[in-house]
């Protein structure tokens, strides 16, 4: 990403006008776009908000409480501006894209740590079945677009646990606003939350064929959902209680895996693959691939349209990778869990939404890109554009000063400058020349 590229990025994808759009407004002090802007930008300048503020720079800026204010408003429809912002960047970027190529819905879940607060509202104890260590804070349900080029976050839920709950909903929230119903929604089970998220995308006017999901989601009543929807569902299947059923025989995943047919002169590990049919009635393709890092066993993956061919199933399930991905970059580059350390939802949710904006903004430039530059690569050069602002602001003011008082004399000395100055001007660097007023360089 090149100079002067967060303000085209933000007019190209209508960012600011997608804050209006959901409501955002405020009656007296700085605007939501200003404050919106200045917490988007935090990140690249390197340093926290509160760092920043007892910085040389400090004076630029407004209090340290008008941000807060800002973040901690329970009543900015954060969620209808992130799916407004998402929309109409997928819809931007679906031309770009070729006929053929599939598009889908990816769901997942990822550690949201707060480990060392206390008093953050909501705040439960979770396990990470990763690892088996148990954590402080909150699981990140988020449903992505993507066509197998770029990832694109459309929603997400920061769900609590009632069972093993630190702390409860704030007493004093009005139960009219949206900071409200999110932390309702924050006690719900993933899979009544799951089928919402598709439902919002879908009227919003995203558009995908099918549904990935890991074996945490990968069950029938959600599987039917999805087909409600007129969505098919590739997941990843585990070895658990559910049966089968083939000539009316039920059975497990381990004693299906015998009764499916090999797949010969197959490439890319394919085992095995079988029709058959989930309890409700669902006919599904269970294709069985060898384990990368345990070549004994292997894996199971279904599919609910049984016209895809055994590659085809394996092809489109591999952009699930693609979350996993979105989640490292959110929590390595945009500093998801760590730039601010409120203790209401309300902030928890806002400033989560502002770092789903940042990748959104990211994919879009790099989706525009002609060179393999990645994501990482990208941020960095925003970092670098960022820091560059300051010189080429000082820069700017010590010619429009100079231009000022060559104004006020006498024709003869105001020509004099001005020639000095175009001459100097001709002769610096290109990439200087472009941060300099147009006035500047044609005086």
């Amino acid at each position: 990403m090149g100079s002067n590229e967060i303000k085209p990025a933000f007019k190209e994808l209508k960012v600011l006008q997608h804050l209006k759009t959901a409501g955002f407004k405020k009656k007296f002090g700085f605007t939501c776009s200003f404050l919106f802007q200045l917490v988007f930008v935090l990140l690249f300048h390197h340093k926290n908000w509160f760092r920043l503020l007892e910085s040389e720079k400090a004076e630029s800026f407004p209090g340290k409480d008008a941000v807060y204010r800002f973040l901690n408003h329970s009543g900015y429809a954060w969620r209808r501006f992130l799916s407004l912002l998402s929309a109409s960047t997928i819809n931007k970027i679906q031309p770009l894209t070729g006929v053929n190529r599939v598009s889908v819905f990816v769901i997942d879940d990822s550690m949201f740590e707060r480990n060392r607060s206390k008093a953050v509202e909501l705040l439960s104890r979770f396990k990470d079945h990763a690892t088996g260590c148990y954590y402080k804070g909150f699981r990140m349900l988020t449903l992505g677009w993507s066509d197998g080029h770029t990832f694109i976050p459309v929603d997400f839920s920061l769900l609590a646990s009632i069972k093993s709950q630190v702390n409860g909903i704030m007493q004093a929230i009005d139960k009219r606003t949206s900071g409200y119903k999110r932390r309702v929604e924050a006690l719900l089970p993933a899979p009544e939350v799951f089928p919402a998220m598709i439902d919002r995308a879908l009227s919003a006017g995203v558009q995908a064929s099918y549904v990935l999901m890991d074996s945490w989601f990968t069950h029938a009543p959600l599987i039917q959902a999805m087909l409600d929807r007129g969505l098919d569902v590739i997941g990843m299947v585990k070895a658990d209680k559910k049966r089968y059923l083939v000539g009316g025989r039920r059975l497990s995943l381990q004693e299906l895996y015998f009764e499916a047919i090999p797949v010969l002169g197959k490439s890319k590990g394919i085992l095995r693959s079988i029709r058959t049919e989930l309890s409700p009635g669902i006919t599904v393709t269970m294709v069985f691939v060898r384990h990368r890092s345990k070549k004994k066993e292997w894996l199971a993956i279904l599919c609910t349209d049984c016209t895809l061919p055994e590659e085809e199933i394996i092809r489109i399930y591999g952009i699930r990778w693609d979350i996993e991905v979105f989640f490292k970059c959110a929590k390595s580059l945009l500093r998801l869990q760590k730039e601010f350390q409120g203790r209401s939802y309300d902030l928890l949710i806002s400033h989560t939404t502002i770092v789903f904006s940042r990748y959104i903004l990211l994919a879009w430039q790099h989706r525009q890109s002609t060179d393999n530059r990645t994501l990482g690569g990208l941020f960095h050069l925003l970092c670098d554009e960022v820091s560059q602002l300051d010189w080429a602001i000082a820069l700017r003011q010590l010619i429009e000063l100079i231009e000022d008082v060559a104004k006020k004399t006498s024709k003869k000395i105001t020509t004099l400058i001005q020639t000095q100055l175009q001459q100097w001007i001709a002769g610096l660097p290109s990439y200087i020349k472009a941060y300099l007023p147009i006035s500047g360089c044609e005086s």
